[in-house]
């Protein structure tokens, strides 16, 4: 097992859009043979249900702390990583805008892919961030990340 690497991390919340391009710089390193970057988009339907927008709530200062401890679960696990990049919006999004961006780095491109697929599972298990899905019937309903 390779001791855990110095990690660099880059978070944040934000009522802006998000630009894959600026994560992903975060993340890239010339020590790194990978960058495993992962999207989270609005979609136009969940469970057959026709959707309107999303938005995002969440509890900030505690986000941030969760966001750290994810990184350095991900590390703990993946020695290698160098970098997590985890940037989320809040507020009102339409279909096919960005909600999260994930990015990981690493020499290797199976600890980026591992790290990049474990932190948006924490993510969603773990961090003070709440979505409310509108429909397109006007019918709106809290769901769980």
């Amino acid at each position: 097992m390779t001791s855990p690497k110095k990690l660099k991390t880059d978070f944040k919340l934000t009522f802006a859009p998000l630009e894959i391009l600026t994560a992903y710089a975060a993340a890239d390193d010339a020590q790194n043979g990978a960058v495993v970057l992962m999207s989270g988009m609005v979609r136009n339907q969940t469970g057959g249900r026709a959707v309107d927008y999303l938005d995002y709530q969440g509890y900030d200062e505690m986000a941030l702390r969760i966001f750290t401890e994810i990184a350095y679960a991900c590390q703990a696990k993946c020695a290698e990583i160098t970098h997590v990049v985890i940037h989320h919006r809040f507020g009102k999004l339409r279909v096919g805008e960005i909600s999260v961006l994930i990015a990981v780095g690493s020499p290797h491109r199976e600890a980026a892919f591992t790290a990049c697929s474990d932190a948006i599972a924490l993510i969603k298990q773990n961090a003070p961030i709440w979505k409310k899905e509108y429909w397109l019937d006007g019918q709106s309903s809290w769901v769980n990340l």
